[in-house]
């Protein structure tokens, strides 16, 4: 993977305080998916999910319905709910709003980077926060 990707995901709030060794071990683990606008990448109700995906190009939409929950570009990142509560259904549908990548780390990869990296746990709960704040305010509008 690319230095421009490396510094792309020093730009995140998950991976920001990353030394380059470490945003190495991220790359390493992490594989590409390629979405088509209009491609649905995770549908709400499924059981749990095995990736964490990390948007690098393009833009996804979460939804509940018609209501549009989050808006993901660049940097930004979503599914991490059913990583951590594995046996949790999907919350909302991810739908790629253009032709998009993801970078996807599996279950066992962000459990094992968490482990290693507990700030990147730390700024992973502060982010699940703000969401469910904002999802909440979405919400009662």
């Amino acid at each position: 993977m690319s230095a421009s990707l490396s510094e792309q995901l020093k730009r995140t709030t998950l991976f920001g305080g990353f030394s380059d060794r470490q945003i190495a071990d991220v790359l390493a683990t992490a594989k590409r998916r390629d979405f088509a606008a209009g491609e649905q990448i995770i549908r709400q109700g499924d059981e749990g999910g095995r990736g964490f995906y990390l948007v690098i190009e393009g833009a996804t939409e979460a939804r509940a319905g018609d209501t549009v929950l989050a808006r993901f570009g660049p940097g930004d990142y979503f599914g991490e709910m059913a990583l951590l509560l594995p046996d949790t259904p999907r919350t909302a549908d991810v739908v790629a709003v253009e032709d998009a990548s993801c970078l996807v780390i599996t279950q066992w990869d962000l459990r094992a980077l968490l482990s290693a990296h507990p700030e990147a746990g730390l700024a992973m709960m502060a982010e699940l926060a703000r969401r469910l704040a904002e999802t909440d305010r979405t919400l009662r509008e």
